[in-house]
């Protein structure tokens, strides 16, 4: 996750915090500039957080019960204009919509940037990754030392790895790297939190079903709501 060109509106500050993907544990206080109303939940998939093998890693079994039924993946009656496909992320509420057809949305918890960090606006899933590889910025080795090793050849995949099972990457309608994130995260219980430095994370288990429904390119809009 290297830094290569951003959106400059949101400052060098903010640009450099997004490319790490950090894990403090902070709340953020974000303005909602709502999306469509969440009216009743069609199904909800408590029985999706089992033990699953995938690609060779075992990824452990997430205590479903002890996160908050808000953040379970669920499909949700959502009205919007926006077109099946199109992920909306309300940062506020700690939810990722994914479009469906008939007025619904699969929608997933997550969790967001802390205060400062956060992004918001429109981009595209440019391209996506299965168990990737986490390059901090050397910005933020400066702050962490023990990541310092992780700048130049990075974190290779596993079950630590803090971008998790999967990554998206979002780029801008000028082809440019916003340096913003959807990826998985093996720490579960920060979903519903202001947990990382700017980039959206979500369970493992979610990032991969998200992961398999997304197809790179600009036909994939991403709307990013504070």
């Amino acid at each position: 996750m290297r830094i290569r060109n951003a959106f400059p509106v949101f400052g060098l500050i903010a640009t450099l915090a997004l490319a790490g993907c950090s894990t403090n544990s902070d709340r953020a206080s974000l303005e909602d500039k709502a999306a469509g109303p969440t009216v009743q939940t069609a199904q909800i998939f408590d029985d999706a957080y089992g033990v699953r093998t995938d690609a060779g890693y075992a990824l452990p079994a997430i205590p479903i019960q002890r996160v908050k039924p808000e953040f379970r993946r669920q499909i949700v009656s959502y009205e919007t204009t926006e077109r099946p496909g199109t992920i909306i992320v309300n940062t506020r509420e700690r939810h990722l919509y994914y479009v469906l057809p008939g007025g619904k949305a699969m929608r997933y918890g997550i969790g967001v940037g802390k205060q400062g960090f956060a992004w918001a606006g429109t981009a595209y899933v440019a391209w996506k990754q299965e168990w990737p590889t986490w390059h901090p910025p050397k910005e933020m080795a400066v702050r962490k030392p023990d990541i310092a090793k992780y700048v130049e050849d990075g974190m290779g995949p596993g079950l630590t790895n803090p971008l998790g099972a999967r990554a998206m990457y979002l780029f801008n309608e000028k082809g440019q790297d916003t340096l913003f994130r959807l990826h998985g995260t093996p720490e579960w219980a920060s979903i519903g939190t202001a947990a990382s430095s700017g980039c959206i994370r979500l369970m493992n288990q979610d990032v991969i079903d998200l992961y398999s429904r997304v197809r790179p390119g600009k036909a994939t809009k991403v709307i990013v709501i504070q």
